[in-house]
């Protein structure tokens, strides 16, 4: 028994001993180092706890620099620079004595910034605590010194046309603002005065004018405007907005940078316009290199093209000293400025599209068929992307939003019932597939049709009789829609919407611009002998966009192959097709000559666009919106295409134009007339 508790007790001892030893293992392997310390006062930094980084210095240091302080300038300096993904690099071979040398590398606003520094160290309750000063930010920084980070402004890029003309760029406005030492001793009433003029408020020019840094010389901006907004006539008589403001006592106006849009409207929903950035956008697009003072494209071009057009501020981080005067640059980015775009636009043929059409609700594509250039692209009405850019009142905007023309709504974009301006291509598709043939007389059946009495009361309706010879050159010529509707009757519902699939129907459109697509019909095919009949001259669920169908027609002289648009000037471009063999070369040959008889043939329906010495071919369209066919009060559609049979690369053009309620204004008549002097600028060109 004594044996037997005298092991139990050495037992005892030794596994005392052995904990023992345990602990003064332990406490040996977990005793807190200075380079631990050192790392986790620069893991605080990224996490913005300035409060934590405070608490690890030693007494001396915070008898030195109190908590209030030490954060503030902390987090101004390592926000201010946005320092981000900070290294710490200790060497391994660290003497036990003072200091312990490291190198930290962090990525900032102007690139990286890279230093070697010393830390120093007091143990303090048997804990090592960080010596600081201001040093630990930057070697060379002391106490009195600043961190300084200066912005190096860049340039947005510029849109150009074909021939270098400015479309979208840098440019001046004017800067109507007051000089308070100059105002009337009590303004109310004159500021009253202002704002009316101006659109405003006169409590809104109040607020700025009670700003902090405002003194009687300061010039206090109330808005910007262009030349032509300050040029408006006001009231009676030949005085100008401008006048009426400079007639006001401390009113002064100067000029200022802005983005501009030389050509005004007509190019508005081609180029959209720019903002500056909202709150929402800056913080989805901070990490892009935005801040608050950017400026974003927000619609148009300027949007589409915003990666390439958007300028990149340059950076510089310095210390300085407390004169202001630089001791060290840390950092630099250079600026970059935006990348300048040319289109294959041409201004002033866009200038006069738009003239012609600026008091009409329309759509008009002119392209060069041969090499899918887009020379103009016009909506009308429309909008001046400089209100936008200068600040929009509530008013102007409510106008906008509630005009029932509608001038926000980019009719370009969208598709639209074709009507007759469609026939060419069931000419097309039906010669292409056998199914028709170009001098298969058809019948003539006066100007109302149907094809048996399984149709009800319905009949479709034609506008000219020309005799026996139901041929597709008179159909075209005389714009037949029962031709047409026997022609598609004859092509089938599954041979035509086989054909217009191939012929792009249902997918996008390859351009840079998003365009709505084109249809055959609202379900997933044509379902019914009326429908198909209707869709023979572009009527039933048959919808069209405007430069799609223009690129239908590029294939009546490009041997049958439908031509890619696209909008950007690039050096040796070549030409592209969106649809290779969309028709045969036989057919598309066919109808080029037959839609040639429809502008040179006296009855032919575009015979208002006949120009002496010119070879010109088209087709004219007039498509009803109505709710039935006994519906008198619907609208008309008014097209018409037209293009050029003898261009080269250089100098084809191809003119697509829509016009929306031509009803009881001459149909597609309208749009010819309207096309003949813009025919004419082109043709001069050749």
């Amino acid at each position: 028994m004594k044996r037997k508790k005298a092991a139990a007790v050495i037992g005892i001892a030794a596994a005392i001993a052995v904990c023992a030893a345990g602990l003064v293992l332990y406490k040996v392997k977990f005793e807190e180092k200075r380079e631990d310390v050192l790392k986790e006062y620069m893991g605080y930094i990224e996490k913005g706890r300035y409060d934590k980084m405070y608490a690890l210095l030693d007494e001396a240091s915070r008898n030195t620099v109190n908590a209030e302080d030490f954060v503030v300038r902390n987090q101004k300096i390592y926000e201010g620079i946005e320092a981000e993904n900070i290294r710490l690099d200790i060497s391994e071979e660290q003497e036990k004595s003072q200091p312990i040398s490291y190198k930290v590398t962090m990525d900032t606003v102007a690139g990286e910034i890279s230093f070697d520094n010393d830390a120093f160290f007091e143990k303090e309750s048997g804990k090592w605590r960080i010596k600081w000063s201001d040093s630990m930010i930057f070697p060379n920084l002391k106490a009195a010194d600043k961190v300084s980070v200066v912005s190096i402004d860049a340039k947005r890029g510029e849109i150009y046309d074909r021939n270098g003309e400015l479309l979208a760029g840098q440019g001046t406005v004017a800067n109507v603002g007051l000089v308070p030492g100059k105002m009337a001793v009590q303004p109310q009433e004159e500021l009253e005065t202002m704002a009316a003029l101006l659109g405003t408020t006169a409590g809104s020019i109040s607020e700025k004018l009670d700003a902090s840094w405002v003194k009687d010389d300061s010039f206090v901006p109330v808005k910007k405007m262009s030349s032509s907004q300050l040029e408006t006539p006001v009231g009676e008589g030949e005085a100008t907005l401008k006048d009426k403001l400079l007639e006001l006592p401390g009113v002064m106006i100067s000029d200022a940078e802005s983005r501009v849009y030389p050509y005004g409207e007509c190019t508005s929903h081609l180029l959209g316009y720019v903002q500056e950035i909202n709150a929402e956008e800056l913080e989805e697009l901070r990490d892009k290199g935005y801040d608050e003072q950017s400026i974003l494209g927000k619609s148009g071009l300027e949007k589409l093209f915003e990666n390439r057009l958007k300028a990149r501020k340059g950076y510089k981080i310095s210390i300085v000293d407390a004169e202001g005067s630089e001791k060290e640059a840390l950092a630099m980015a250079a600026p970059k400025d935006g990348e300048n775009i040319t289109l294959t636009i041409d201004g002033h043929l866009q200038q006069s599209v738009y003239e012609q059409y600026k008091n009409d609700k329309s759509s008009s594509i002119v392209m060069n068929p041969k090499t899918g250039e887009v020379l103009a692209m016009v909506s009308t009405p429309t909008f001046n992307s400089m209100d936008f850019v200068l600040g929009m009142s509530q008013e102007k905007w409510d106008s906008l939003n509630n005009d029932e023309d509608k001038p926000l709504y980019n009719r370009t974009r969208e598709s639209w019932v074709p009507g007759s301006s469609f026939k060419p291509v069931i000419g097309a598709v039906g010669l292409t597939t056998g199914t028709l043939s170009a001098d298969e007389n058809l019948g003539a059946s006066g100007l109302s049709w149907q094809k048996d009495e399984s149709w009800g009361d319905y009949r479709i309706t034609t506008l000219h009789e020309y005799g026996d010879e139901a041929v597709l050159r008179n159909a075209l010529v005389y714009s037949d829609n029962i031709y047409f509707a026997k022609a598609a009757l004859k092509i089938g519902a599954d041979t035509l919407t086989e054909q217009l699939k191939k012929l792009g129907f249902g997918q996008e459109i390859p351009f840079e611009i998003g365009m709505s697509k084109s249809q055959y019909s609202n379900e997933d095919g044509i379902t019914s002998e009326i429908q198909l009949a209707d869709s023979g001259y572009g009527q039933g669920q048959i919808l069209m966009n405007p430069l799609h169908l223009a690129c239908i027609y590029s294939a009546f002289i490009g041997d049958g192959n439908m031509i890619k648009p696209y909008l950007e000037m690039t050096d040796n471009k070549t030409p592209e097709y969106w649809i290779a063999g969309a028709f045969s070369k036989e057919a598309a040959a066919v109808i080029k000559e037959d839609l040639t008889a429809v502008i040179e043939d006296e009855n032919g329906t575009g015979h208002g666009a006949y120009t002496e010495g010119a070879n010109l071919a088209g087709k004219t369209g007039t498509a009803e919106i109505k709710a039935s066919q006994d519906d008198e009060n619907g609208t008309e559609l008014g097209w018409f295409a037209v293009f050029n049979t003898d261009g080269d690369k250089t100098n084809s053009f191809l003119m697509l134009n829509m016009v929306e309620d031509v009803k009881d204004r001459g149909g597609s008549g309208y749009v010819v007339d309207l096309d003949r002097p813009l025919l004419d600028e082109m043709l001069a060109k050749e």
